[in-house]
Parts: C-alpha cells; structure tokens; sequence
C-alpha cells in the first residue's frame, strides 16, 4: 500500500491495546516509524514487546491527556486510545469518558500542529440498539445518553463530533473510522466480550456463559480485516464516517456453539442475565467502504475464530489455564 499523507512516521495513541498493537505491526511492515502511546490502563506490556527492538518503534507510557508534545514529524495520528469492552469501560467510566472527550481533543490538536492525517477509532456503540438494520453510515442511532453502557458510546459519539469540528474548524484532515466487534489474538482472556470470554470457557471445559437467551446478533470481522479497512480509509481522502466491519450476521448463541466444536469441548451452554441496554442487534452495511475505499472482509468467521482459539488456547496454557 501507498500512503500520500506526509511523513511516513504514525502516532498510535492506545497502542499497546488489541487493535493497536496490531496497526503497530502493520504500519512497521508498511516502512513507518511508529509512535506508540499507552498508559496501559486496559493494553498490555506483552503485546508489543517484540517491536521494541525495531529501531522504527518508539513506545512512550503516559495519558494521552497528559501529552505536551510529540517531537518531530508526524504524517498519521491513529486515536485508538480507550478501554474497549463492556467490563472494562464499566470499571473505568471516567477514564473512558476522558479518553473520547479531552483524549481526542489532545489527538486532534497534535495532528493539527503536524498537518498530519488523523483517524478516530469510533464504533458501531454509536448506533446503540438500532432501529435500523443493517446499520447505514447515514443512521444517527438509539443511544441511552444515561444508560449502563452511555460512557462508551457517548464518549465516542463525542470524539465523532468533536473530530468532525475540528475539520470544518481547523481543515484537519480527518476521518472517522466506525468500527464492529474486531476479535483475533492479543484479546485479554479476561476482557469480557463473548469471543475471550466463549475461548476461555469452552477449552477449560467451563459453562459457556450466553447472555439472555443468545438470539442478540453480532458481526465479527477478523482484525488483519479490521486492520486493512482502518488503513486503507488513511491512505485515502475520504472523512467517514465508514463502516469497517462483517456483514457475516449471527446468534452470540450460535457463535457460543460454534467455538465449542472448533475446540471440540463438551462444555454446555448456560444461559445468564442480560445486561441493561445490550443490543439487540447489530450488522453493519459495508457498502460504502467497499465503494469509497475498495474495502470488504476476506477471512471468513470460522477461519477467523480457528485461528484466534489457536492463540487463546496457547496463552490459557502460557497461564497455567488450559483444560
């Protein structure tokens, strides 16, 4: 892939998380210089520890917030900085709040003094519990502004608003980047979303735990996919917000039974309280990243999930874990 946007060097504030981690090593293999910033509130030491010998890779632990100056030429600022899952935004409601409000407010001001391209990491949360479904761009959502889950999906609607002030303001080139249930390797086990949380369960031979009575549905994309969509929307000039997500719609009940037969467990399948305001439903329509940025998924959910219980049942192990 080309990249037209100035310096070839990338600020990832979050960069030790999941998804940043992986942009990270993408962006070194692409011949970037990479900036990584976390405080490692949610990321991890461990996921980027083998960059750290790549002369390219710089990793600074501090607050996005708290960030004065980043010396030197920066042609791409990623904001991916902020907690990800439900058990972890409801552990760190403020510091969720502050990574989309002031976070982004501090991410966009160092792209505005770098003339540099900036990507918010937004998510499909946006939309809440849509009315609309599959989920268009154009679709304003259904979001409790007071609800269990507000302090995710207000802090990034925020970030949308204030990213898209900021380029009618300041002319920042920026873009928003709508993002749908990324899952791979780097997930912590313990994150609380239903991909690490089935993992875990299904290769220890636990209850594989289904919230309510599993018929929400969810899309999954495969994070090199994730990965693909989030760049290639950098390396063009289009300011979102896109969808970047699967249009390969299921039950979290029937991706509950699925990961048992990957793993071959005999773990049965219990079913818990839902929690408040979990969606119903939730697909996005892709069309628009495939026409504005030639973007669609490659790697099929049970290809994706083979490869992702792979890694989790390596790490249970790491652990002391495994089944």
């Amino acid at each position: 892939m080309s990249y037209a946007h100035g310096s070839r060097r990338a600020l990832i504030t979050g960069g030790a998380g999941f998804l940043g981690s992986h942009l990270c090593e993408r962006l070194l293999t692409m011949d970037f210089e990479v900036v990584c910033l976390d405080n490692f509130l949610t990321g991890s030491a461990a996921n980027i520890a083998y960059l750290l010998h790549d002369p390219r890779f710089q990793a600074i632990e501090c607050n996005i917030n708290e960030v004065a100056e980043i010396p030197g030429e920066i042609g791409l600022v990623l904001h991916f900085a902020s907690p990800a899952s439900p058990a972890d935004y409801l552990r760190f409601p403020i510091q969720t709040l502050q990574a989309g409000s002031s976070g982004t407010l501090r991410a966009l001001e160092v792209a505005r003094a770098k003339q540099a391209r900036f990507i918010l990491a937004s998510s499909s949360e946006v939309y809440g519990n849509p009315l609309e479904h599959p989920q268009r761009e154009s679709y304003w959502g259904n979001v409790n502004p007071i609800g269990l889950r507000s302090v995710y999906d207000e802090a990034k609607r925020f970030g949308e608003a204030l990213t898209t002030a900021y380029r009618k303001e300041f002319g920042v080139n920026t873009a928003i980047a709508r993002i749908f249930n990324t899952y791979g390797p780097r997930m912590r086990t313990n994150d609380g979303r239903a991909v690490p949380t089935f993992a875990r369960q299904a290769i220890r031979g636990e209850p594989v735990t289904v919230t309510g009575d599993g018929g929400q549905t969810r899309s999954f994309c495969y994070v090199d996919d994730t990965v693909d969509g989030v760049l290639m929307l950098a390396q063009s000039d289009y300011p979102g917000p896109v969808n970047i997500g699967s249009q390969e719609e299921l039950a979290i009940s029937r991706l509950a039974t699925l990961i048992t037969e990957i793993v071959s467990s005999r773990s049965p399948v219990h079913f818990v309280e839902r929690p408040a305001d979990d969606p119903e439903i939730r697909c996005p329509n892709t069309a628009l990243a495939n026409e504005v940025l030639g973007w669609s998924p490659k790697i099929s959910l049970e290809s994706g999930l083979k490869k992702t219980l792979a890694w989790f049942a390596d790490q249970l192990a790491a652990e002391g874990q495994g089944a």
